[in-house]
C-alpha cells in the first residue's frame, strides 16, 4: 500500500513529497473541451496551502484563467503514484521567501527572469483540493 511507505507524512507534506521528489510531474488543464498537459517541476507549501509556481506569459497561466481548474500526476517509483486536483487563486499574495525559490528554481531550468520580482512570475495558491495516492489495486485518499 503506497500510502504507509511515508507514516510520518500526511496531508500536504506527503502531497509535497511526490511532487518534489520526481524531476517533473505533469499539470492538466481544460479549456475549449480540449485537455492541455505539460510537465511542472515547482511546488511549496505556504500558509497551510500549496504554491506553483508559474509565468504569465505561459499557455497554462491564460488557460488557468479561462478555467481555474486542473488535475496533477506525479509518479514516484517504488512509491505508486500522485493523483492531485483542484481550483487555483491566481492572484493570492506569495511570500518573498517562496517566489525567491520560485525564481531559482526556474532559473536553474534554464528560463530567465528579471529577479525574483519578476511581475510575469505567478505563483497560483492551489484550493479546493483533493488528493489520491494510488497504485494498480486502489486509490489511498490523502487527508487535506
Amino acid at each position: 500500500m503506497p500510502a504507509t511507505n511515508h507514516p510520518q507524512e500526511e496531508g500536504l507534506g506527503l502531497v509535497l513529497r511526490y511532487l518534489t521528489s520526481v524531476r517533473a510531474w505533469y499539470l492538466a488543464t481544460s479549456v475549449d473541451n480540449r485537455p492541455h498537459v505539460r510537465p511542472f517541476s515547482y511546488a511549496a507549501i505556504e500558509g497551510g496551502a500549496l504554491r506553483l509556481c508559474t509565468a504569465t506569459t505561459k499557455d497554462v497561466w491564460d488557460e488557468l484563467e479561462e478555467n481555474p481548474w486542473f488535475e496533477a500526476t506525479s509518479w514516484w517509483p517504488g512509491h505508486g503514484w500522485l493523483v492531485l486536483r483542484g481550483r487555483v487563486d491566481l492572484r493570492a499574495p506569495v511570500s518573498d521567501e517562496v517566489r525567491r525559490a520560485g525564481f531559482e528554481h526556474l532559473e536553474g531550468l534554464g528560463e530567465h527572469y528579471d529577479g525574483p520580482d519578476d511581475p510575469t512570475l505567478a505563483f497560483p495558491k492551489v484550493e479546493e483540493t483533493e488528493a489520491w495516492i494510488c497504485d494498480h489495486e486502489q486509490w489511498i485518499p490523502i487527508k487535506l
